[in-house]
């Protein structure tokens, strides 16, 4: 297959999509709203895992001498696999199990464990999905714990807590998919590697649609998949930029104008527009789908 580049939209509604060390939603020294890839990989993750699908970079938990804690990389390895020898267990070997985990598969991995030493770019790429949304505003809500504060014996009231959210925020991931960045491993672990395959991709593609609105959390119950666009170029020569900059968000009518990203492919790949038709109006000319039942909208 070609490459792919496309667009993930996140709508977060009294919710929290990522927040800073501090609870407050990430954002930069501009104070522009933006939420990383990994937000929005986390939930891609634990919707694989719960279709019972093998995932390697997720925080799992051993029970020792020092009580309840995560697992060491190796470790995690060794639940999806076998612990990894010194002597006998060949690079080829972890290299082709890392592979059988979906999410090394599409964003790749550094492995350094155990003696090896194994780096893999991926074929999925993510940038940082910025809110297009103008009048985000971040609120802040005191919460009032049931229990008294546990470091001090003379405490006669119970703690206050918080819950910082945004009020409205539309935040738009640009994503490319290069297949070729595989090719040098078919060389290494033979045929029965085919790379990064177009089952890989609808697999990946049906994980976008779906995975934030399934992901709920207490600070992510807000955070739904509203938009998604993909463009499957037409042959190995497309190059295109980050597509999430031309896309125009009117915050009035919670509207998405792909115009510009249309001018700018041309007849480079194939278009295919997803939303939430109840809560966000596309204007585009190319195929637009209801993300929710995958039914064609009519223009």
């Amino acid at each position: 297959m070609n490459r792919v580049y496309g667009v993930i939209g996140i709508k977060a509604k009294m919710a929290n999509w990522n927040a800073d060390f501090t609870g407050r939603p990430k954002s930069t020294s501009n104070g522009d709203i933006f939420g990383s890839d990994k937000a929005l990989k986390y939930p891609m993750k634990k919707m694989w895992m719960n279709n019972e699908k093998k995932v390697l970079f997720v925080k799992s938990w051993k029970e020792n001498s020092n009580g309840i804690v995560p697992n060491q990389l190796g470790e995690r390895y060794a639940t999806l696999f076998s612990e990894i020898d010194k002597k006998t267990t060949t690079t080829k070997e972890v290299m082709t199990n890392l592979f059988k985990c979906i999410d090394v598969k599409n964003f790749g991995a550094t492995f350094a464990e155990e003696g090896q030493n194994i780096s893999i770019t991926g074929a999925v790429q993510f940038g940082q999905g910025f809110n297009k949304f103008d009048n985000t505003n971040i609120e802040i809500q005191d919460i009032l714990s049931p229990f008294a504060d546990s470091t001090k014996d003379d405490a006669k009231q119970s703690t206050l807590g918080t819950k910082i959210t945004v009020d409205e925020a539309h935040y738009f991931y640009g994503f490319s998919i290069n297949p070729k960045n595989y090719d040098e491993y078919k060389e290494i672990l033979g045929d029965d590697f085919k790379g990064y395959t177009k089952e890989d991709y609808e697999e990946f593609k049906k994980v976008t649609l779906t995975s934030a609105t399934a992901y709920s959390t207490n600070s992510k119950f807000g955070c739904e998949n509203e938009f998604a666009l993909f463009v499957e170029c037409n042959d190995s020569e497309c190059y295109l930029p980050d597509l999430s900059d031309y896309i125009k968000f009117d915050s009035q009518k919670r509207e998405v104008d792909l115009s510009k990203v249309e001018e700018l492919i041309g007849d480079k790949g194939d278009i295919e527009v997803y939303s939430n038709p109840y809560k966000l109006k596309v204007i585009t000319t190319k195929t637009h789908k209801n993300i929710f039942t995958k039914e064609v909208i009519e223009k």
